[in-house]
């Protein structure tokens, strides 16, 4: 019987001011923190941000273990430099300036994308889980698509930006999908597809690289794996690994089909727009589309078809009660996006949002 597949997660961070909040431009500095304490600590598009990535993990119980340490151990060096560690997925306070980093790479899309590059700190969070190939990738990719709006309303934490209600629960992926080459992929029926609609982009130029292909399931640029890209940064550690986990089962449940001889069902792009949208203004706490038949359905509703979905594989892996417990948790307790709205509702403090943050930030 072939192995569960292996999965790994990253995740962006913003960095701010521990009084004011604001968004500090210090990645260099946390970054040559963290390389002294031997954490690998990625620089992202703008100063005021950076990402981890954990290892290759056989189980969430590792990879949750892993979440936790590098949370705790880069908000140390943050704090070594007078900033403050935030999983947010958009910055909750005013900013006048959010710097670009300054590599070469970042320089060049700043310059050849306007302002819609300099718009930007936001911090999402990347799942990769094991495939064979690319081929795999993109059969796979066609399974999770259904399931993208799902897992963004589960994980929606950005409600707040800029010291006000944006009335959605990921303003994030709003902002996000601006980029031409953002959003749900198409279905892709074969590899030559994929890459001839990826030369397209190239050659009209609108990426600069293959790095730049932002689908939210794509064969990773850099690994055997397909990347699934659409949530926020999730408040807790608890949240990222129970995305992890669903993720990695619906892969699981998407190969046993392919290899019975079921295919993906083929959704209309407008269908999935109408359910993504749906997903960023709700989250899941609000009702969402079941892009198979187009209907709505409570989130919560659709969340239970999943995990009936996906229970084989859940089991498999060993899976099944931590999921069910960290459901139970997050609907009780709520997302980053319920959480920032509370804390925010309660004396419209935007501190009180920081606060918020930076405690389930290590939770």
């Amino acid at each position: 019987m072939e192995a569960p597949p292996t999965v790994g997660v990253e995740e962006e961070f913003l960095l701010v001011d521990p009084r004011t909040g604001t968004p500090v431009g210090k990645n260099v500095d946390v970054a040559r923190t963290a390389a002294d304490s031997g954490i690998d600590l990625q620089l992202e598009f703008t100063r005021c941000q950076v990402e981890t990535s954990t290892r290759v993990h056989s189980t969430t119980t590792g990879l949750l273990t892993e979440l936790r340490e590098l949370r705790r151990g880069v908000a140390a060096c943050a704090e070594k430099n007078d900033a403050l560690l935030l999983a947010a997925g958009i910055p909750p306070t005013p900013s006048d300036d959010l710097p670009v980093t300054s590599t070469p790479r970042y320089r060049r899309i700043a310059e050849d994308f306007g302002i819609l590059a300099h718009e930007q700190g936001l911090c999402g969070c990347h799942v990769h889980v094991a495939v064979p190939d690319r081929e795999a990738a993109l059969q796979v990719s066609n399974f999770l698509r259904p399931w993208l709006p799902l897992y963004l309303a589960l994980t929606a934490n950005s409600s707040i930006y800029h010291g006000i209600e944006t009335g959605y629960a990921s303003w994030r992926s709003v902002l996000w999908r601006r980029w031409p080459s953002a959003g749900p992929p198409p279905h892709f029926s074969s590899v030559h597809e994929y890459d001839a609609a990826v030369e397209m982009m190239l050659s009209l130029g609108v990426i600069l690289d293959r790095k730049m292909v932002y689908w939210d399931v794509r064969p990773s640029v850099t690994f055997p794996t397909v990347e699934i890209r659409v949530s926020d940064v999730p408040a807790t550690v608890e949240e990222s690994a129970l995305l992890a986990a669903l993720v990695r089962a619906t892969v699981m449940t998407a190969r046993k089909d392919l290899a019975a001889g079921r295919q993906a069902p083929v959704i209309a792009d407008d269908v999935l727009r109408a359910a993504y949208w749906k997903a960023a203004r709700l989250g899941i706490d609000g009702d969402g589309v079941n892009p198979v038949d187009g209907q709505l359905i409570p989130s919560r509703d659709l969340l239970g078809t999943l995990i009936e979905r996906v229970a084989p594989a859940l089991e498999e892996l060993g899976d099944r009660a931590f999921v069910d417990d960290a459901i139970a948790t997050l609907m009780a307790r709520g997302n980053g996006a319920r959480r920032q709205l509370n804390a925010f509702r309660a004396r419209g403090e935007l501190g009180d949002v920081v606060e918020e943050l930076a405690e389930a930030t290590l939770q």
